[in-house]
């Protein structure tokens, strides 16, 4: 009867840690995507060397947790192309200083332009103020990156935030053509027991869109702090429980400018990629009361129906949604080169995407632990 007390005791103790270790796996997570949404990083792009910070952080983020690099350095350098707007950001429309990332964005293609003029209307959205000024209404402003100038300004304004019909503009806008942007993809290991030279792949961008102006960033917490927070902390559980084969991270530069970070990681391999059982890709993961999508999910049916099984056993996520093949996110060029690979992303919950409303304290986490526990069983059953 002794004996009995004691083993349930045990088995409490232990199921009591366990729940301890992903609460603080989950403050880890929410510390990290405040981190990385803050204005030191600024938006983690091309202005006030956000990109540049938010790599040499994650560096030590890699150190501390005791990962291995893959060839001498965590970081793979290199370069391309990018549209950015350090400075002057000014639109008065009829007498009235517009807000940015709020009341308007300029188009990512946009050069810079200085200027007054009445407005002429197009149709009921679109507007001009001669050849080089365009005005755009929209319903929703989001962002991108742009690798290239354009020879026109264009201006999209939320016409709920500004429901006048404009009529003059006072323009002062600056941007800077970078031809050859310097970004690097972060990259770490942990080293197999018995397999070492067998890899399962966890990777997830940490570049965003960077700043507009002086005084507006976009944060990108959904976008994408909580994949890269979510990477860090299954990081940290493998350093501390390595497996018999290795698990490599990569944090990818330069998604949101047409997947160039991941492109150039398998043009210029850091490890061979023949060696990648399979790749699991974290993107927008931030959310989950609708449940969550697997990318490539047709075109690997085996593992997908693994990924499902587990799932159902351990009652974790509410609905895995079934995808084919798509470009759009960094799975995608290793899948072009034969390694097997899925994209997750989680649905529901907040609606901010590519705007100055993707914050941290909005965002919910819902299904963290869950997505957790998913992934590591996973990455156990495909090993077996």
């Amino acid at each position: 009867m002794q004996s009995s007390l004691v083993k349930r005791f045990i088995l409490l103790l232990f199921l009591l840690s366990s729940l301890n270790g992903f609460a603080q796996d989950s403050v880890y997570v929410r510390q990290t995507i405040k981190q990385l949404t803050s204005k030191t990083f600024w938006g983690r792009g091309y202005t006030k060397d956000g990109m540049t910070k938010a790599a040499d952080f994650l560096s030590a983020e890699y150190k501390k947790i005791g990962l291995l690099p893959f060839q001498g350095d965590y970081k793979q350098s290199f370069n391309y192309p990018v549209n950015t707007f350090p400075g002057k950001m000014l639109v008065i429309i009829n007498g009235k200083k517009l807000i940015p990332g709020k009341d308007f964005i300029i188009n990512n293609e946009s050069p810079s332009l200085k200027k007054q003029a009445t407005v002429d209307k197009i149709d009921s959205v679109n507007y001009q103020a001669g050849l080089n000024l365009q005005i755009v209404l929209k319903d929703k402003l989001t962002w991108s990156v742009a690798t290239e100038v354009a020879d026109k300004t264009i201006i999209q304004i939320n016409k709920k935030a500004f429901a006048e019909i404009p009529k003059t503009i006072n323009v002062d806008i600056e941007n800077k053509f970078i031809p050859d942007f310097k970004a690097s993809n972060v990259c770490g290991f942990v080293k197999g027991t018995k397999y070492p030279d067998s890899v399962l792949l966890i990777t997830a961008h940490y570049d965003h869109l960077g700043g507009m102006g002086n005084d507006t960033y976009f944060p990108g917490a959904n976008d994408n702090a909580a994949g890269v927070a979510t990477l860090l902390s299954l990081a940290k559980y493998y350093a501390v429980n390595p497996k018999p084969y290795s698990v490599g991270f990569i944090c990818f530069a330069g998604e949101e400018a047409g997947l160039l970070g991941s492109k150039y990681f398998t043009e210029n391999p850091l490890l061979p990629l023949s060696t990648i059982k399979f790749l699991i890709n974290l993107d927008l993961v931030g959310t989950g009361e609708s449940g969550m999508t697997v990318v490539n999910a047709s075109v690997y049916p085996k593992a997908f129906s693994i990924l499902n099984q587990i799932n159902a056993e351990q009652k974790l996520i509410t609905k895995i949604n079934s995808r084919g093949k798509a470009a759009n996110s960094d799975h995608y060029f290793f899948t072009e080169k034969g390694v097997p690979a899925f994209f997750f992303y989680t649905q529901g919950g907040i609606s901010a995407y590519h705007d100055v409303f993707d914050k941290a304290e909005t965002l919910p986490l819902t299904e963290y632990n869950d997505l957790f526990k998913l992934i590591i069983s996973f990455n156990k059953k495909l090993m077996e």
